[in-house]
């Protein structure tokens, strides 16, 4: 079953699932006051290696529940399921094996809290999005990001149990980001990819109301961004050196989401797709170095 490894590798979506289980690698540093106790540094990489597993499940279960689609849109018609290098069964057992992986990690090494978060954000992703609201509702991307925002919230927990009302908060500031973050990211390359969405007939924004009314969109979500993005100095959890990035990350955020209004050309939406990578991960970077790194510099 297991013979070609990369056609499961590439079931998993490695780059997005880097994406995601870096943000919940930051959630675990700030959770930590200082340098981490030994007790500390075991959950932290257990939680991390059981949330990996868990998100790279999703991304599996997502490219089975959506192959019909995959197989009409170009981004995505070279997946191992679409091509045929895989079955269908095959992919139910993998994604099944890294399930029962990640959920005894948490529940046996970790704590259960982190275990049962991480699977709600499965559900949530793999079945409630994908099967549901990606075909149901042009703001899709909007409710279901909810689940792929709380990876950092799952990092948190790995640590610390969410003990009281603080680690909640702090952690929901985290994935409020994330959240704020997510439609105009993936609106920028809806944008680019909408005849894709429309022969598929998923509801994107750029499908339902237009690219005039989406562009208009990313620049309101990309200000809501640069605020919220500065909550962590207000309550807080981070200082100036978070601070100083986080102005210039949103600076140029803000210029992309201004400039695509009246884009250049075709390929500006993909630009903006491709920095908004870039944005968040170096966020996230300031963050950490801000809170954890700078103290011991």
């Amino acid at each position: 079953m297991f013979n070609n490894y990369r056609q499961y590798w590439d079931l998993t979506k490695p780059k997005v699932v880097a994406l995601i289980v870096f943000t919940a690698l930051v959630g675990m540093f700030l959770a930590i006051p200082g340098m981490p106790t030994a007790q500390q540094a075991i959950d932290g990489a257990l939680g991390f290696f059981g949330i990996w597993l868990a998100a790279s499940a999703a991304a599996a279960i997502n490219q089975l529940l959506d192959a019909r689609i995959d197989a009409q849109m170009a981004r995505t018609s070279w997946r191992p399921l679409v091509v045929g290098k895989v079955k269908p069964w095959q992919v139910l057992v993998f994604a099944g094996i890294l399930i029962a992986l990640s959920m005894t990690i948490l529940i046996v090494w970790v704590n259960t809290i982190t275990a049962v978060l991480t699977f709600a954000s499965l559900i949530g992703y793999a079945v409630i999005y994908t099967v549901y609201l990606k075909r149901a509702t042009s703001q899709n991307i909007v409710i279901g990001g909810l689940a792929g925002a709380t990876p950092p919230m799952l990092g948190w927990a790995a640590i610390t149990g969410m003990q009281g009302p603080s680690d909640w908060a702090y952690a929901s500031l985290l994935v409020l980001i994330i959240f704020i973050w997510t439609p105009p990211h993936f609106w920028a390359l809806a944008i680019f990819r909408r005849e894709d969405y429309a022969k598929a007939d998923i509801p994107m924004l750029p499908v339902t109301h237009g690219v005039v009314y989406t562009r208009k969109s990313i620049l309101v979500y990309s200000i809501v961004l640069a605020i919220v993005s500065l909550l962590p100095v207000l309550v807080g959890m981070s200082g100036m050196f978070y601070l100083g990035g986080a102005v210039v990350l949103n600076a140029v955020f803000l210029w992309y989401a201004w400039r695509m209004l009246n884009p250049p050309d075709e390929l500006f939406s993909m630009k903006m797709f491709g920095w908004s990578i870039v944005y968040l991960m170096a966020l996230f970077a300031f963050l950490m170095v801000d809170h954890w790194m700078l103290p011991w510099l």
